[in-house]
């Protein structure tokens, strides 16, 4: 029930619903949740870790800003560890991995997908990637990574993000990781994070100036 809830939670936060420097209450999120305090508490506890809530003593617990200052730290960070996770998914995927990617991307061929919907594809296969590479801790860190980059698309990006070339990606990305090709797959994966990361400076700079994009 706390993964639950932890999950639901963050979900809220990375969709705005639950918006940066909103108060937290845990009787509050039981009602919204029907789940009960000890769960809830646990969820925050992990989201506190996760850097999506902040604890102040003796005021209470409020949704983490969007620091802008962060954009380029969250970056590089994936920057190393995603194309090293490909990498690996390369050497120890298996079919049935590549053809459960294959099958996801199929879905994006759905007509009338909103861009939100292209994004959740972009994230299952990352996921499927994660899963692939056979690293319990490199998978929980980049789950977490990839949610604060989610929550910066809702802030940001949701209306210039390219979600279409996003998935288009990983089409390309799924024929290197099918031929096993490690260092094809970890210079595809370095591309498509740069993309990203070129367009939340774009989409940051062009609200808040670009000396705020880094």
């Amino acid at each position: 029930m706390s993964a639950q809830a932890y999950d639901r939670i963050r979900r809220a936060i990375v969709r705005l619903e639950l918006a940066p420097g909103d108060v937290l209450r845990e009787h509050d999120l039981q009602a919204r949740l029907g789940i009960g305090r000890t769960p809830v508490r646990e969820a925050l506890q992990r989201l506190a870790r996760d850097q999506f809530v902040t604890v102040i003593p003796r005021r209470g617990m409020f949704v983490s800003p969007i620091d802008i200052d962060d954009l380029a730290l969250l970056y590089e960070t994936r920057a190393v560890m995603e194309p090293y996770a490909a990498r690996l998914a390369a050497q120890r995927g298996t079919v049935a991995d590549w053809d459960e990617m294959a099958a996801v991307l199929e879905t994006s061929l759905r007509p009338g997908l909103a861009p939100e919907d292209l994004l959740e594809v972009d994230r299952r296969c990352h996921a499927i990637i994660w899963s692939a590479a056979g690293n319990r801790f490199l998978t929980d860190t980049l789950d977490a990574l990839y949610a604060q980059s989610d929550r910066v698309w809702h802030m940001y990006l949701a209306d210039v993000y390219d979600t279409r070339h996003a998935v288009d990606e990983h089409v390309a990305m799924l024929e290197v990781l099918r031929r096993g090709d490690p260092t094809a797959c970890e210079a595809a994966m370095a591309a498509h994070l740069r993309g990203f990361d070129d367009q939340v400076r774009a989409a940051v700079a062009s609200r808040l100036g670009p000396r705020r994009a880094g």
